[in-house]
Order: C-alpha cells, then structure tokens, then sequence
C-alpha cells in the first residue's frame, strides 16, 4: 500500500514544505537499512545519542526526497530542491501517529503479544500455524519497541488476513502508545517475568501496564494460574473481552491443561476447550516452549484453526532460529557464543546449556559475562546471584568485564577469576592469551563488543607484499562515472576480496567516495565488510543456502537465481521473521551460467514471489557476454531485448521501483545507452580497461625482496627437476613468494620475468611452493633489494598474456597471507 505524500501529511498533521509529488510506501527510522528511496519517508528521530537530521544530506544523496523533521533545513530550497519535508513537533510521535491512521485502515483480526518472555515464540508459532490458511503479517524479528511497533504496523497490506506483532515496554507509560498502534483484536501475555523490573515501583505495578494492551481487545490469552496475573485482570475496569486463559489446576479454564507427558523429545498434551477435549503432540520438551505452545493453541482456536488441524501443526513445529551459537574455536577451545544480549535469566538458561553440553575431553568450563543492565536486582544481590549460578553450572574460571562487576568481584567466589574494565584490556592480556582447551561461554551485553573476542587473527608477517593506491581506485572510479548519466547508480564489485586487493580498504574508501551498493560473492565476504564498519548497501553474488541467517544478522541482499534458491530462502526468512528482505533476481539472457529464463520462468516466478512477503525485489539483472568486444554487438542487443521482456514483466506486478542493471565496466563505455538504473563495475575500477586491455590507473602493485644472492656456474642447474640448465655463469637470486602466494608456476624456467630496479629478471627453474629463483645477471643490486612482480612498470596484463589466462585470475589468486599495504598519494 502507498500513500500519497498529501495524504501522509495530513495523517501526521504537519507543515509541509515543498510540493513535489511523491508516494509513500516505506518508512524508515534508521539511515543504515534505506533500501527504496524513491518512495522512502525518513523520519528524523532524535535520541539521546543520536539525531536522525545528521543523516539528511547523505539520504538526500542517496535518493530519498521525503522527510518528517521538526526543524526544517534552513537552506532546503538550494540543498534540497527536491525534498519535501514534513514539520512536525515530535518525529516519533508522528511516526507512531502514521503507524495508528494506517492500522485503522484494516478490519482484520491483530492479535498483540506482551510479556517478559516468549512474544517472538509465540508470534513465530502462531505464523507457523496460521499461514496455511491465512496471510500473516507479523513482526519483524523483535520488532516490539516504542520504534519497532510503528514499523511493523505499517507493514499490514490489501493482502493481510491477521496481523501479529509483539509490543515490549520497558518503563510507566509505553503500552498506551503501544496500543493504539496495534488495536489488538485478540491480546496475549505469555508472562510475567523480572526484566526491566527496575523501571517500575513493583511487579504489580509493571503487570498492570502490560495488561493495558488488554483494554477494547475482543480477546484475551493469559496464564490463569499466575496469581499476579489473574488479580490483575480481574481489577481491569474497561476490559472487556472474552477471558481466555488456560491452566493446569482450574479445571473451570477455557483451556484446561488436563496432562502433559514429556517424551524423549516431545511432549503430549491433553487439553479441554470450551468442554472439548483433545490432544496435540509437541516437538520440544522444555518448560517455556509448552508454556507458550497453549497461547498458541488459544489463538489459533480462535482464529478457527480446528482442534484436528491444530494437532497436524502443532507436530510440525520448527524451532524459532536462536541467538545461542556454538563455534569451533582456536587452540582446542569450543566458543558459545550468546553475546546478543544479557540479562539474569538468559545467564542462566546458557549456563544450563553448556554444562549439559557432552564434552568428552574434560575440558574447563569457563564464562566470560559483561555486567548486566536491567535486571531488576540491586546490584550487590545481582552479582551473588551470578556466582550462585556459575557455582551451580560448572564454573572454573570466571572473566569479567565492566565497572560494576570489577566492583563486586568478591560476590563471584570462583577459584580463578578474572576482572577487566573492557574488552581491549582484556585482549591485550595474558589471560587472553592463554585460553586453551576450554569451553568457553561468551555472553554479555552489545555495547562491550563482544564480537571482537572471536574475530581476532594472527598476524601474517611476510616480505611479499601487495601495495595498494586507494587514489588510483578513486581515479577508475570517477573515469567510469564520467560515462555515466548523474541518476543512474553504480555497483562496485569487491568480490574475491576486491579482486586480491583487500575488499575491507577498498570498500571503506568506496564507501567515503558514495558509491550506491557493494558486491561481493559469498556472505562470509560481506560479514567482513559489516564487522569493519562498512555501512553500504551490500549484494551477495553467489548465495549459499548454508549462509541465509548470516546474510538477515547483517542485512546483505542476496542474488535469487532459481525456484530452489527462492524457496530456501523465502523457508529461511520466515522462520526467521523477516519480511520485505531485499533480493536481486538474476535472468539468463545466454551466458547460461546461472539465472531465470525471462521467456520461460516469468509466471512461475512472479507467482512465487507475490504469494509471500518475505523478501522483495529490489533489483533484477543479468551479465553480457561479450560487451568487451565488438564482435558480439548483435549477440549483446538481443541478450538486451531478452532481458527487457523478463525485467518489464517483473516491475508490471509490482508497486515499488525495482531496480533495472545489465551493463559492466565495458559495457558502461560500450553500451551506454543501456545503462539503465544501475551499472556494474568491476574489473575497470582496479585500473585495467576489459575492452582494450591497457592499463588505467593502475591499483595493485606486488613486491617482494631478493633474500639471497648466488653465483652459480654455466652448467648447473636451479630448482627441481633441473628444469633450467645455466648458458652461462650467472648471478641467481632467491625470492620469498612462490605459488602459495599466487606466482603461477606457467612462469617457470624463463616464460615470464619480474623487475629488478627497474630491469628484467627471467625466473629459472621452477617455481616453488614459497620461494622463486630469479636471474639477476649484469643487474646492480643487491640482498634486500625490491623486486617488482607486477605493478606500475610490469603490468598485470603482461603476466596474464604469458600464461594465457586473464587479469582478473592473476590479481584474485593474490594469497592472503600476502601483506596488504594501503597509501594515498
């Protein structure tokens, strides 16, 4: 659904400045996830820490031309003259405000869900069982906040049938914003625990605020035998709604829990509803998922899912994709890696989890833990409860980091305790160092960057390096956009670790240099990418279904190339539950590598793509052929028309702008007339032209040193197999990089040389595994000296050409444990 920019601004009631046409289909709070700009409305949040008007001008830069601000840019006629931008007195509230107008636009069932755990279970559960019959929009991940809620709200469109969306509060006073966003139909609390307990005079008082999601709903779903609960609700003057609740010991419930058998790894349960009784069997057999399961069950009865029908599904519930995750470490140690979040009660159930976990070794266990917020405990009964649970759970060596449990490190009462103010102090110990042959929990709150203690490496010492001219990647880059049209964008591709080059450097000045996405091909490659700080929209070239949670932790768009690839990721992304995830969908128009058909695959995959709301195109491409040379002129036109039949088909279906790309970087100089709304560029950005083959501004010099200098005599031989046999008495010299460091070996015994100060050096014998012989004879040099591999004097093209190969496998096949040097002129 849109909206038109008049219309919005109504809905908000705000002061419009400018008056250019636009629609509104997407909101955004946050400047990191812009994906569609062009009918993208910003809402300029402030917080304490940050203030969304900061991020106006890269926005406006970047395609977005609608604003809700409350302070409009004093030079917005001559900065923005495209912008419209909407006065309000609160950008969250009028967030919020658009959210409501656009939720009363539906008389549909919306089911609201609060409590202290169990909301994103339960709404993922409830989407499992609901989808089959009905079109479920819900929450993205934990979308639940004050922020959060809007922006699951305004996801509901003419296709939703029951809206499901969880709402979390964490102080006096949210839920009623909260819920009249929502406007539950049906309200649900899965229960009542202790987090953000110390926001509130008590757990009453944080009861009775939660249960104002109850008020007007037509149904309410609780835990009849909390007695907190129960008392609660019954004190509720303005509720209205059918009560709902279930119970183990009333036999009086609505949903009365009559058994619960647990199995080896289900639980049966046989429950009574409305006098009926009937039995489902549950595929997990922990406390909080059966607590949950009978919210679910309510529900979904409500909503006219049968008892029989219920029991099908309930058997084929998946779990719901968990933070918890446990890696191979280094030095013989397995990682538990639970630092999303950390709080008392999460502490408890990973410690569970690792000392229940077999380890058939004997191996230490040892926990590193942050301090904890929010917890609801002073904090001198917080940390004795943490060393009661460490005690309790296997414990050996406890690690602290943060100034409250510095503080209270004698409520820890381990044997082998560690404290640190922060992560890098604790890196740069001993302590770090020493970790060996244990199973380590890592598990504490965001802000200390937990991350980082897994991502260390060693450090590569090598004499071969690889030198790298950031200004030269600048200059490629301008050149290419010189042959462009100002409004089409640009895709840099820095796969292949941006093509030997080091993608992390080469991205961060891509970045700086506003180029509109990044690609690379795998999602590891993109991981990288986020964890060094690169914020630009980043595609995936070759997605692996191992690899899709990874690719929704860190926003990077896949490329969709087939029905199985689709559907996997469509299966991945609502377990998930993710929705309008962006994707790229390739078509084969006759490179016959990978792609839909546009004549063949159209309606099957415009059909699939339209019957779900977990991802969304955002662009659809394919490669030319031979755009490098003329040649292929007439073969390049009709992949071109090819690929309009598919892509026009495609964006006729669909309300946003789906972005059109098929150009290269020869193809941006050669074709542009088909440059479209996007372009590609590759090879050209690392200084050579793919159409003539000459070098640009060249972008990667390798270098290496002479180790040693050796007289050997006519008749000789050098290397293996005497491959090479001395003309003449000859000065040899020994190289340190051989073809583990990507030498190719086709250069062996005299087929290719590298520079000496300046001079042609042949390699004689073969190239070895690390080392290469070179002939430095009537050369002036000497141990220690630089040798060029290829570079600014020896181009990469000339070693591509002696070997028959291209430049793009000599420069990719770069080793990593090659040193990258970086430098601006």
């Amino acid at each position: 659904m849109t909206y038109t920019i008049e219309k919005v601004t109504t809905l908000i009631g705000a002061r419009r400045f400018g008056e250019h046409v636009a629609r509104i289909g997407f909101i955004l709070a946050d400047s990191r996830s812009l994906c569609f700009p062009e009918e993208t409305l910003f809402f300029a949040l402030r917080s304490e820490r940050n203030d969304g008007h900061h991020y106006i001008p890269e926005l406006y830069r970047r395609g977005v031309r609608n604003f809700v601000v409350t302070e409009v840019p004093f030079n917005r006629e001559t900065d923005y003259p495209d912008a419209n931008f909407l006065k309000v007195v609160d950008t969250l509230e009028a967030l919020q405000r658009l959210a409501e107008r656009h939720r009363d636009e539906f008389n549909i069932p919306i089911v609201g869900i609060t409590g202290s755990n169990g909301k994103t279970m339960v709404k993922e559960w409830l989407n499992q069982l609901l989808s089959d019959d009905l079109f479920v929009t819900r929450s993205p991940r934990s979308y639940n906040s004050q922020i959060g809620v809007p922006l699951s709200v305004w996801l509901l469109n003419e296709h939703t049938q029951v809206g499901v969306f969880e709402a979390g509060i964490s102080q006096v006073g949210e839920m009623a914003a909260l819920h009249d966003i929502i406007q539950p139909t049906i309200a649900v609390l899965t229960n009542l625990g202790d987090a953000h307990q110390e926001n509130f005079s008590s757990k009453e008082a944080k009861c009775k605020e939660k249960l104002k999601l109850f008020r007007d709903a037509k149904v309410v779903v609780y835990n009849g035998d909390d007695e907190l609960v129960g008392r609660c609700v019954s004190e509720l003057k303005d509720l209205k709604g059918e009560r709902l609740f279930w119970s183990v010991a009333d036999k009086r419930a609505p949903f009365f829990v009559k058994a619960i058998e647990k199995k080896a790894q289900t639980t049966e349960v046989t429950y009574i509803y409305k006098g009926e009784e009937h039995r489902y069997s549950l595929p997990f057999i922990d406390e909080a998922s059966v607590n949950n399961s009978f919210a679910c069950a309510i529900v979904a009865l409500t909503l006219g899912i049968g008892a029989d029908k219920l029991g099908e599904r309930m058997r084929q519930l998946e779990p719901i994709a968990m933070r918890l995750e446990v890696k191979q470490g280094r030095h013989g140690c397995t990682l538990i890696n639970d630092s999303y979040n950390s709080d008392i009660n999460s502490l408890d159930i990973a410690l569970d989890f690792m000392n229940r976990r077999p380890d058939h070794q004997g191996r230490r266990h040892t926990l590193v833990l942050s301090d904890i917020y929010q917890s609801g405990m002073t904090t001198h009964e917080l940390y004795e409860e943490v060393g009661r649970l460490c005690r309790q759970r296997g414990v050996e060596k406890f690690i602290g980091i943060g100034e409250e449990l510095k503080k209270h490190a004698a409520s820890i009462k381990l044997s082998e305790e560690y404290f640190f103010d922060n992560v890098d102090e604790l890196i740069g110990s001993d302590v770090f160092k020493q970790l060996h042959d244990e199973v380590i929990l890592i598990k504490g709150a965001r802000r200390f960057g937990f991350d980082r203690l897994t991502e260390l490496l060693v450090r590569k010492v090598h004499e071969t390096t690889l030198e790298v001219n950031l200004n030269a990647v600048v200059k490629n880059l301008n050149r290419y956009r010189s042959f462009m049209k100002p409004e089409t964008k640009l895709v840099c591709m820095i796969k292949a670790d941006a093509y030997g080059a080091g993608s992390v450097e080469i991205a961060k000045t891509l970045q700086d240099h506003r180029v509109d996405y990044l690609a690379v091909a795998v999602a590891d490659e993109g991981v990288t990418l986020r964890k060094n700080g690169i914020t630009s929209s980043i595609m995936i070239m070759n997605p692996e279904m191992t690899a899709f949670k990874t690719m929704f932790d860190y926003d990077l768009e896949p490329e969709v190339y087939s029905f199985r690839l689709l559907d996997a990721l469509v299966k991945a992304a609502e377990k998930e539950g993710i929705t309008g995830f962006p994707v790229h969908i390739k078509l084969d128009t006759g490179m016959h590598r990978l792609g839909f058909d546009p004549r063949k695959d159209m309606e099957e995959l415009i059909k699939r793509l339209k019957r779900q709301t977990a991802i969304i195109p955002r662009s659809v491409f394919s490669h030319f052929v031979g755009s490098d040379s003329d040649d292929f002129d007439d073969f390049s036109a009709r992949q071109y028309e090819l690929f309009r039949l598919g892509a026009d088909r495609l964006q006729a279906v669909f309300d946003h702008k789906i972005l059109f790309h098929m150009d290269n970087s020869a193809g941006i100089e050669h074709f542009p007339d088909r440059q479209m709304d996007m372009c590609r560029l590759g090879l050209g950005l690392y200084g050579i032209n793919p159409r003539t083959n000459e070098t640009l501004d060249n972008v990667s010099t390798l270098k290496t040193t002479i180790l040693q200098l050796r007289k050997v005599p006519a008749g000789d031989s050098v290397g293996y197999s005497r491959k090479t046999i001395l003309e003449r008495d000859s000065m040899i010299a020994a190289i340190p990089i051989g073809y583990a460091d990507g030498l190719d070996r086709h250069l062996s015994n005299r087929h290719g040389y590298c520079l000496v100060n300046g001079q042609k050096a042949d390699y004689v014998g073969n190239i070895c595994m690390d080392v290469a012989m070179i002939d430095v004879t009537g050369i002036d040099c000497k141990e220690g000296d630089s040798v060029e591999i290829f570079g600014d004097r020896l181009p990469v093209t000339v070693l591509s050409d002696i070997i028959g190969t291209i430049p793009y496998e000599v420069l990719t096949g770069v080793s990593n444990r090659v040193k990258r040097v970086y430098f601006q002129d």
